[in-house]
């Protein structure tokens, strides 16, 4: 199940200031005085992937027939604390927000539980509180189709550089454990070194640089998000390792997100994979659950009607795991775990514009 109506050509970070004027800035997009109210929270705007996730929302805000206000945290739990007060201001009936610092978010849940404003959480769990929903796919099934795709490329040996997102958050935690709990028990003749970037693209480079400059056999490279895709080919290019994967200097790369920009690098062969987390849906069933909350529903763990699982993390803690699928060139199956091709029209990616 994707979105496919209405959509925009795609956006890519640099366009972010136009984006935000457009989409978000706090603005309301109420089609009527009588659809409820809900509150958006982005977490930031300087990627891709969340640029999609921006330009999504508003779509699916009207197909669901919710009234909308939305600001921009810009990865700071304190704006997002700022940005709830302001939501309780405006009379909000839930918010939907993605708290990157998973554990700092524990005081506004309360709070919003307290004025029972239902809260569902996008891309990340919060560490403890309640939310009505979490959203979000396996993030450690991400680690691990990742590692299982380079240690099945470099055949169990060699030397890979994982680009760490930020510990802070459940997702950049869930990834790097997974990937490294699956490499010591599947590929233990496979070196990692493990890079703390906090999803910052200049950080990640950095450090990819320092490594291949002290180990210049390193043959693969696992970014945990497309934040350090420009970054990790321009290093590469730098030191005459961006090459076609069937020359022997090639750099096998796997990414996270599925945006345009990686399923066109992996058909034109600089990168090798990417794990399509799903934008479109992540808006979608964000504002479904809200709109369920406030309609009063209920869910329980199990099989859903949109090709996913809800799952209980805790007691009272519930999140719907979507399908995100591991993308290569051509669709094959790596240590087991199987894949579709890049230009599949079902990858939301493929489907801006």
């Amino acid at each position: 199940m994707r979105l496919r109506t209405g959509l925009c050509s795609a956006v890519s970070a640099l366009s972010a200031v136009a984006l935000l004027s457009a989409c978000s800035g706090g603005s309301g997009t109420a089609s009527s005085s009588s659809a409820p109210l809900v509150g958006v929270d982005y977490p930031r705007s300087d990627t891709d992937f969340w640029n999609s996730y921006i330009k999504y929302t508003p779509q699916s805000a009207k197909q669901l027939g919710l009234s909308l206000k939305t600001t921009n945290s810009q990865n700071d739990v304190a704006k997002l604390t700022a940005n709830a007060q302001t939501f309780i201001s405006q009379g909000v009936k839930g918010i939907a927000m993605a708290p990157q610092d998973t554990a700092a978010i524990a005081p506004t849940l309360a709070q919003l539980e307290a004025k029972k404003i239902p809260v569902v959480t996008v891309d990340t769990r919060p560490d403890s509180g309640n939310v009505f929903m979490v959203v979000r796919a396996d993030n450690r099934a991400y680690g691990e189709k990742a590692c299982q795709f380079l240690g099945a490329k470099l055949n169990g040996k060699g030397k890979v550089v994982m680009l760490e997102g930020g510990l802070d958050s459940i997702n950049g935690r869930d990834r790097t454990e997974a990937f490294n709990d699956c490499m010591k028990k599947n590929f233990p003749g496979i070196k990692v070194f493990g890079e703390a970037t906090n999803w910052d693209g200049a950080t990640a480079a950095q450090k990819l640089q320092t490594d291949l400059t002290a180990n210049p056999d390193i043959k693969g490279v696992y970014m945990q998000s497309s934040f350090a895709l420009s970054g990790t080919l321009q290093v590469l290019k730098q030191k005459g390792l961006l090459v076609g994967p069937k020359d022997k200097k090639h750099v096998f790369i796997v990414s996270n997100d599925g945006i345009p920009e990686e399923l066109k690098d992996i058909a034109a062969g600089r990168i090798d994979a990417t794990v399509s987390q799903p934008a479109d849906l992540y808006a979608k069933y964000a504002l479904y659950y809200l709109k369920a909350a406030i309609d009063g529903k209920k869910f329980k763990p199990g099989k859903t009607d949109h090709d996913s699982t809800i799952i209980q993390v805790r007691a009272g803690l519930l999140e719907d795991q979507l399908s995100a699928p591991l993308v290569t060139a051509d669709g094959g199956t790596f240590g087991g775990v199987p894949s579709v091709k890049s230009d599949d029209t079902s990858l939301w990616g493929n489907n801006l514009g």
